[in-house]
């Protein structure tokens, strides 16, 4: 353990700052498909009984109109945290007639791509524009890939805490430039460490042949419908997953904030050949929402991101200029298949001791040959991460994924007591204990898991639907409470009536408002 880690795990055990990490908080952003009985894509408008997309808070469309998406507030405790999210699915399953969540990751078997329906917001010029920025994906990337579905975990320490520890250090900054510039740390360890996560978590080891649309590939056939690597963990962050030639190029710096929102604000506004020769419009009608790298800063894919809750009307690049850093999400995981929330208490209890100490140990600033590194391990891990001896690269030398695997655990785990100490219990360490059990034996890995029951003669299509039709009949044995089943049907209400003030407020043209926000970022250079 290094001196400077040492000092800070000292304070955190301190018991004015102990206290402090009960009060990170912690969100879940879960997206799931839509599918009726037989595991088909729902090709159904997203269901008005679930409100507005465009303006509930915790239940949307994310890509298509059958891809929903499911929100919870940021909490203290991942415990209520969950507690929200399966109180949503309880809800959202309520109101599905005769249709099911999809329970992985990877998508069910797929129509056509023109009959995959994109996600619709209703005639507001904001509802507009997110429609035509979903064109885009699909112009861009294919409407195939954007159905691919994960969970995002937002996480963030307490103000108090950076404070306390930017006051031990002597750092002279401002307090808003001292967080921000501990959590851009924080990724750059989450960029160095992550491939421990897919190799702990990843869920996403086979697709349906379709899946593919004949493009060529190197998965093995498993059966007629089923394509799989054998040491895979999850295909879904594989470069199958989310291509693009485009951003291929872009490679953000996260040396510090500055030079993060520099490159996304120089990628949403520099043109791309191949988008300029196809145009915004054609006869008429919006195709895209620009010809540049970027339509917008969130096209950019990453498995992290530094976030800050923005404005009405504020572009997250212009809140993270305007006022620093607030927390991270996390876009990484898979959707466990196994269970009815795609993710556990266990999980979320790991991850926050994962991020903790992404956030307390050194940080160097990352070198070329590193950030090669880095990406080479997490790509070796989403396709080969339970091949046995498999080796990946630190510091430049070889190192066997399951000694560094064990390392970092040993590391990770004085901040999971850290974290029990704070709330009195052992629950950290109990879910640390279970990740040590998963790298001393592949086959406990969720990824092991899902190939097991596929090999034992189901389809990835009846395995998947078995796994959502039981987790249909979980949501559905507990009814919510009159109380909870009336603040959600309350929230409906409310949201439709939002979306309907919003178009009845609407004034001038899309095109003069589409303009203007593209301007709105091109303005942050000068």
């Amino acid at each position: 353990m290094s001196d400077l880690l040492s000092r800070r795990l000292a304070q955190l055990g301190e018991r004015a700052n102990l206290s402090l990490l009960s009060q990170c908080l912690h969100g879940i952003e879960r997206e799931c498909l839509r599918v009726d009985g037989a595991g088909q894509l729902a090709l159904t408008p997203h269901p008005k009984n679930l409100g507005s997309a465009l303006t509930h808070a915790q239940i949307t469309t994310d890509y298509s109109e059958s891809l929903l998406e499911f929100i919870t507030p940021a909490e203290p405790d991942p415990a209520t945290t969950l507690a929200d999210l399966e109180r949503i699915h309880r809800f959202v399953y309520s109101k599905l007639d005769g249709e099911y969540l999809w329970s992985p990751s990877m998508p069910c078997a797929l129509p056509e791509e023109e009959q995959i329906p994109i996600a619709q917001y209703g005639s507001s010029h904001i509802g507009e524009l997110k429609y035509v920025y979903r064109k885009g994906l699909a112009l861009r990337y294919g409407k195939t890939m954007q159905c691919i579905a994960g969970i995002h975990y937002n996480f963030s320490l307490p103000e108090a805490l950076w404070q306390a520890q930017q006051e031990a250090e002597g750092d002279n900054s401002s307090a808003r430039d001292y967080q921000s510039t501990r959590y851009i740390a924080l990724i750059r360890n989450f960029r160095r460490y992550s491939w421990l996560l897919m190799y702990l978590f990843g869920a996403s080891p086979a697709l349906h042949k379709g899946f593919m649309r004949g493009r060529p590939h190197q998965l093995q056939e498993l059966d007629d419908e089923t394509l799989y690597l054998p040491y895979a963990t999850s295909l879904r962050m594989s470069d199958l997953g989310y291509q693009s030639s485009a951003q291929a190029g872009l490679t953000p710096c996260y040396n510090n904030l500055a030079s993060y929102t520099d490159s996304l604000r120089r990628a949403v506004g520099t043109p791309y050949p191949p988008y300029v020769e196809v145009g915004t419009k054609k006869d008429g009608q919006w195709l895209q929402l620009n010809c540049n790298i970027l339509q917008i800063e969130n096209e950019y894919y990453s498995n992290i991101r530094p976030k800050r809750v923005t404005y009405s009307g504020e572009r997250p690049i212009q809140a993270l200029m305007a006022r620093g850093v607030q927390y991270v999400e996390v876009r990484c995981l898979d959707i466990n298949p196994f269970l009815p929330l795609g993710i556990d208490l266990s999980e979320a209890r790991f991850l926050d001791a994962f991020l903790l100490f992404c956030a307390m140990h050194d940080s160097p600033l990352l070198q070329s040959n590193e950030c090669g590194d880095c990406g080479d391990n997490f790509l070796i891990v989403v396709k080969e991460g339970r091949r046995p001896d498999l080796h990946l690269q630190r510091d430049g030398q070889p190192v066997l994924l399951k000694d560094w695997a064990n390392d970092l655990l040993g590391q990770i785990a004085a901040l999971a007591d850290l974290l029990d100490q704070s709330q009195g219990s052992d629950t950290h360490r109990q879910a640390l204990n279970a990740q040590q059990a998963k790298v001393a034996d592949p086959a406990l890995t969720p990824s092991a898991q899902v190939l097991a029951a596929l090999q034992q003669g189901q389809s990835f299509t009846q395995f998947a639907l078995a796994q959502s039709l039981s987790h249909a009949e979980y949501f559905r044995s507990q009814a919510l409470s009159t109380a909870q089943q009336a603040e959600f049907e309350a929230s409906v209400s409310q949201s439709l009536v939002e979306q309907s003030a919003l178009e009845a407020e609407e004034h001038g043209d899309f095109d003069n408002f589409a303009a203007a926000y593209q301007a709105s970022i091109l303005a942050l250079a000068v």
